[in-house]
């Protein structure tokens, strides 16, 4: 990860000293975003104070002081002070003075970065993968086909959601896997993953639809009946839409449906296309055009080979900077500079690694700068590859403030112990919303119960094992 940075500045030089917060009396372990984690995590638990003694925050103002800032939008700032009021950033000066009264947290020289956003991730609609009661973020059978919105499953007290936040997330969107009517997966909903209050931050976000080995089943076993489907479906909800009515109906979509194609149609909602194969991100560019919708490309194992394309259409692509093989036929020619590749042809990318669809939830924090750093590893420059895990998925899901550190910008940052982009680096300190989170998980939990410093304890041994 040691590449020069475009537009992002250069990687992040060796961190000086551990930060230190005024006024802070306890340790704080870090977490991991899973058990495999853990055991890497376990040396940092005391390794820095994060939160005062009775653990909130009393100053009006917070200022970060020392701060090796990468506010993401514009150059990095060495020795910066990061005013933040009310929840969002007021200044980020270098050498900047702190005013009178304010809580001073000094990051010695640690790097400073927006929180991670999560591109593409089910955080808060799947918990465990073998128990169909914690999983919300698919139906396969009944009536909802665009319709199927994920905003009233969402379960913000997902054991989950601490492990990413405790890995630096502080969004992400989380979106449907599958809906009843093919190609169409359903709605996303963009989450905060706030410690208090409801994460739902903003619904009805994205459509999502898939096309390729996926939804080829339902679609009849021909993708060119899934590009109909998709097709018509648009063109049905066009004409009956609205006041419209303007054409007989077939029928294939039913008024919830066709209302929530609406915003797609107004361009006020992005319709995602998860493809993979060459073709199908041809035929996305086309049916942007033609039918005039906000596309955004997910996955896009073949999106390379039409890089120039995608960026004369202005489609994003959100990748998986770790495909490198092919799954199936339709990612045969996958490779680890996707990513490069599109950047260098001026495609706004953002990283979403799938393994197998279990880093969408577990490990969502982690995995996503594991992505990030393998695509530094293989041409991607470290600026750009920390824009794609941070102010990019903003942009893509059009929320301005979010994923920068910049006047007026939401107070959701990280203090790191490393660089960010390098796994064995870990979070010190997660801010969401100007206030500081815990970084305890019920991996953590379960490490410090079991760990051999307890068992002096009276506890029997088979509570101990």
């Amino acid at each position: 990860v040691g590449r020069p940075a475009r537009g992002g500045g250069a990687p992040p030089p060796q961190p000086r000293a551990t930060p230190s917060v005024s006024r802070f009396a306890t340790a704080t372990s870090p977490s991991g975003g899973g058990m495999r984690h853990i055991a890497r995590r376990a040396t940092l638990a005391t390794a820095l104070a994060l939160m005062t003694c009775c653990g909130e925050v009393r100053a009006q103002i917070v200022a970060i002081i020392h701060a090796h800032a990468y506010p993401v939008a514009s150059p990095p700032v060495e020795d910066a002070t990061i005013m933040i009021e009310a929840g969002r950033i007021v200044s980020i000066v270098a050498h900047g003075a702190t005013p009178a009264g304010a809580q001073e947290i000094d990051a010695k020289g640690r790097i400073v970065t927006p929180g991670l956003f999560g591109s593409a991730t089910q955080l808060g609609l799947s918990e465990v993968g073998g128990a169909s009661d914690t999983n919300d973020q698919s139906v396969s059978s009944g009536p909802l086909g665009p319709a199927f919105d994920v905003q009233y499953a969402l379960n913000g007290n997902s054991t989950l959601i601490p492990s990413a936040r405790a890995d630096g997330m502080t969004r992400a969107m989380s979106f449907p896997s599958g809906a009843a009517t093919v190609p169409f997966s359903g709605q996303g909903a963009l989450i905060h993953l706030v410690e208090q209050g409801p994460i739902l931050a903003q619904a009805h976000a994205a459509m999502f639809a898939a096309v390729g080995n996926a939804t080829l089943a339902g679609a009849g076993g021909s993708r060119a009946a899934q590009w109909l489907l998709l097709r018509n479906a648009l063109a049905e909800a066009w004409h009956y839409s609205g006041a419209r009515h303007d054409g007989p109906r077939d029928q294939l979509l039913n008024h919830p449906d066709i209302e929530a194609l609406a915003p797609v149609l107004a361009g006020t909602m992005p319709l995602v296309i998860a493809a993979e194969r060459e073709s199908d991100i041809r035929q996305a560019i086309v049916l942007a055009a033609e039918m005039r919708v906000r596309v955004v490309i997910l996955g896009g194992a073949e999106a390379w080979r039409a890089a120039d394309a995608l960026a004369a259409a202005h489609i994003p692509v959100i990748l998986d900077p770790e495909a490198n093989m092919p799954q199936t036929f339709d990612s045969l020619g996958a490779r680890l500079d996707n990513a490069a590749l599109l950047a260098r042809a001026g495609v706004t990318i953002a990283l979403s690694v799938s393994g197998n669809g279990i880093y969408r939830n577990y490990d969502a924090g982690i995995s996503e700068r594991e992505g990030a750093g393998l695509a530094v590893a293989n041409g991607l420059s470290w600026g750009d590859a920390l824009r794609a895990i941070t102010l990019a998925p903003a942009e893509i899901w059009g929320l301005a403030n979010s994923g920068k550190l910049t006047p007026g910008a939401e107070a959701d940052l990280v203090v790191w112990d490393g660089d960010p982009l390098e796994p064995a680096s870990n979070p010190l300190m997660v801010m969401i919303a100007g206030q500081q989170v815990s970084l305890t998980t019920r991996q953590t939990e379960l490490r410090d119960r079991y760990a051999p410093a307890r068992r002096a304890d009276p506890m029997p041994p088979a509570y101990r094992r």
